[in-house]
């Protein structure tokens, strides 16, 4: 990820002479990490790029930011200081990811560094397709990569074995085949990808999927056990929009403007 290098230079700069530092923003070869998160692109009143992300709020590092490396303007959840989680960039791309479903782990980059990545270099669906298809991964992750153009590919990524890039609007913690049963279970993976398959299947649009994130099955609640739904996420490739939805509350930003500076809200409320 070479143009990645001279912003991480200046990051790393800003600490010091710390070589442990500017390895850790490097995000190469961190420590494991599992994350539930589901998914979907969805053209019917879009095209919108809808998430839910499932996580431990006391790792959660809760800063939606705008920023301009290289000329380059991405708005998105920041990860590990300044990689992603999601977002969308001004070339009117839209990512997103959730962990794959394997425990598996390799050599490669923490994937918010290649979803950071992603939106700083790509403006297609197929041109970010190609790029997740060489960087190598620590884990296994899928990536749902959706443009203002409607266009949409779900990569499968792992840390040992080649990536897989399929045409799939929904994704959630499995890649193709489950892999790891007693986790699968534990976290609805399957019933969770029936459905919004089942919901794209018939129609739905960006509302009602993003209205069905904010309930069973694909809200999560197990927030004392680090696996509660911390944010749904709606992304607007062709509009340069993120909206931030929680059962009462939603938090607008943009590429042109950022919304209020704040929200307080109640994890765990339906």
């Amino acid at each position: 990820m070479p143009e990645l290098v001279p912003t991480w230079e200046r990051l790393a700069a800003m600490l010091g002479d710390d070589p442990d530092a500017a390895a850790a923003l490097a995000l190469w070869n961190p420590p494991p990490f599992l994350t539930g998160c589901s998914q979907a692109a969805v053209l019917p009143g879009g095209p919108a790029l809808i998430r839910n992300y499932d996580w431990d709020y006391r790792l959660f590092d809760a800063v939606v930011a705008r920023t301009a490396y290289n000329g380059r303007r991405v708005l998105g959840m920041l990860d590990c200081l300044w990689g992603l989680l999601d977002g969308v960039n001004d070339a009117g791309l839209a990512v997103s990811l959730t962990f794959g479903g394997r425990p598996q782990v390799g050599e490669g980059f923490g994937i918010p560094m290649v979803i950071r990545y992603v939106l700083q270099v790509c403006e297609t669906a197929e041109e970010a397709a190609q790029v997740l298809r060489r960087i190598p991964v620590h884990m296994s992750y899928n990536v749902t990569v959706l443009d203002r153009d409607g266009r949409r590919a779900t990569v499968y990524l792992a840390p040992d074995r080649v990536a897989t890039v399929t045409d799939r609007a929904v994704a959630t913690n499995y890649q193709g085949t489950v892999e790891w049963a007693p986790y699968a279970a534990a976290i609805r993976t399957v019933e969770r990808q029936e459905r919004l398959e089942e919901m794209l299947a018939a129609g739905a649009d960006a509302p009602s999927v993003v209205a069905a994130c904010l309930r069973p099955p694909l809200y999560a609640t197990r927030f004392g056990e680090g696996f509660g739904t911390l944010y749904t996420a709606e992304y607007r490739p062709g509009e340069g929009v993120a909206r931030y939805y929680w059962p009462g509350q939603t938090w607008e930003h943009s590429l042109a403007s950022l919304g209020t500076e704040s929200i307080k809200l109640g994890l765990g409320a339906i």
